[in-house]
């Protein structure tokens, strides 16, 4: 467990270097927030966390395989944090904060990482764009687009 990391991944770098190739500049593992999570854009009030899927549980092929030995440790590791996870973002949406996940799989295809990402860089870089995106994020913009009246509700998805 030791030999683990917890910053500086491979994935992490991937997002990292996109986001900051498309000129959005961030903090790095928000120590003050629940979580830290690894890309922070204070200005936006906007996190992102770059989870592994091992690690996190996610429905994937590299998410389900469990380990053969110490199972019932394994099982308890991994469900504690999905659980941690979970009330991470409950608590950075409540104090106001939009939260993204990036999952490790999302980053082995550049093309596909690189789509993802375009979400969260049109919602840092365009606040007038309808994010396409799920979650408090895009419920978020769709709203104050909607109050501004830029966007009708029947045009926001």
């Amino acid at each position: 467990m030791s030999r683990i990391q917890g910053r500086d991944t491979a994935p992490e770098m991937r997002v990292r270097r996109i986001l900051h190739a498309a000129g959005l500049r961030y903090r790095l593992h928000g120590k003050g927030l629940p979580g830290k999570p690894d890309l922070v854009f204070a200005r936006a009030k906007t996190v992102v966390f770059v989870h592994g899927c091992f690690w996190h549980m996610h429905p994937c092929k590299y998410g389900k395989p469990a380990p053969a030995t110490n199972r019932n440790f394994w099982a308890e590791k991994r469900r504690s944090n999905v659980e941690r996870d979970r009330r991470n973002r409950a608590q950075l949406q409540s104090d106001g904060w939009s939260v993204f996940e990036i999952w490790e799989c999302e980053t082995r295809d550049a093309e596909k990482l690189r789509e993802r990402l375009q979400t969260i860089i049109d919602y840092l870089t365009r606040p007038d764009a309808v994010i396409e995106s799920n979650g408090p994020a895009r419920k978020q913009v769709n709203k104050s687009l909607r109050a501004e009246g830029k966007v009708s509700k029947a045009e926001a998805p």
